[in-house]
């Protein structure tokens, strides 16, 4: 169980497509490559008449060192093909491990934990991809206790590998 009290679960995810931007970023730089792809991504959808249909996200491929490979982006509904910076993609249809994250992203390693321990109960095998949605603006959500934003709801998920098919990052 995560500190807020919720057991991470296992859930069926179905494809959804998406617009995203993707990039090798470094850690201390990730909160200002989310500002701008968040708005490349609004900016390209919109203009092709198409429209965000849920949250954003990140999707990291391999584990994060001093840097990371990420996109950033929304799931989308409509008709759009990439232009520039901005390219189109799915999320797979998967089964996937998930839980909400209340709290500084600071702490957001206590929930990864969960859902590996959760995946290890279940004889799942963690792989090179994960995504997070986010269900809260971090600048609205204040960290009070270190002065700086915090986030609130994220959600990590995971994805699809042999057998039972999870993927964690």
């Amino acid at each position: 169980m995560n500190e807020n009290g919720q057991e991470p679960r296992k859930i069926h995810i179905s494809e959804q497509a998406v617009a995203v931007v993707r990039e090798r970023v470094p850690m201390d730089a990730l909160t200002g490559f989310f500002g701008r792809a968040f708005g490349a991504v609004m900016a390209a959808v919109q203009m092709q008449g198409a429209s965000p249909a849920g949250p954003p996200f990140a999707l990291y491929h391999g584990m994060p060192g001093e840097s990371v490979d990420v996109e950033a982006g929304f799931p989308i509904s409509g008709n759009f093909h990439g232009t520039g910076e901005v390219a189109s993609g799915t999320l797979p249809d998967t089964d996937a491990f998930e839980a909400i994250h209340s709290g500084p992203y600071d702490t957001l390693g206590t929930t990864y934990d969960a859902i590996r321990q959760r995946m290890e109960e279940d004889g799942a095998t963690p792989a090179g991809m994960m995504w997070e949605y986010y269900l809260s603006d971090p600048e609205k959500q204040p960290d009070r206790s270190r002065g700086r934003p915090g986030w609130s709801g994220l959600l990590p998920r995971a994805g699809r590998v042999p057998a039972i098919n999870p993927r964690c990052g």
